[in-house]
């Protein structure tokens, strides 16, 4: 699955708890959302691909790497904007740490000193 379709279906769940609502919500066909969440959205029609961004908050800025951009995600760039570098260092450790945890990576403490 690509990424875009599984970040759609996630947005979904998380957002309107389901498929149906999302469709009731945007008055879309249930078959089309169902399908694109099945097959991927690459060959949905991109007006409806882009209603279905714009509902779920999801910015095509790459199509290939999608990016949900709602309201908490620009809090967060505005405070991380407003750090010093020593601030910016500690959130991007921080950062790298959450990513690998959460891709089942293992943490040392030489990947702590080490940026990985």
């Amino acid at each position: 699955m690509d990424q875009l379709t599984a970040l759609i279906k996630q947005e979904i769940k998380k957002q309107y708890k389901s498929v149906r609502q999302f469709t009731t919500y945007l008055d879309i066909p249930y078959t089309t959302i169902a399908s694109a969440l099945k097959n991927g959205v690459g060959g949905t029609a991109y007006d409806t691909v882009t209603k279905i961004c714009q509902a779920l908050d999801i910015q095509l800025i790459n199509y290939q790497n999608p990016v949900l951009i709602n309201q908490d995600v620009l809090n967060v760039l505005e405070r991380y904007n407003s750090l010093d570098e020593k601030g910016m260092h500690v959130v991007r450790t921080v950062l790298e740490i959450e990513t690998a945890r959460c891709a089942g990576q293992p943490i040392t403490s030489e990947f702590i000193e080490n940026g990985k």
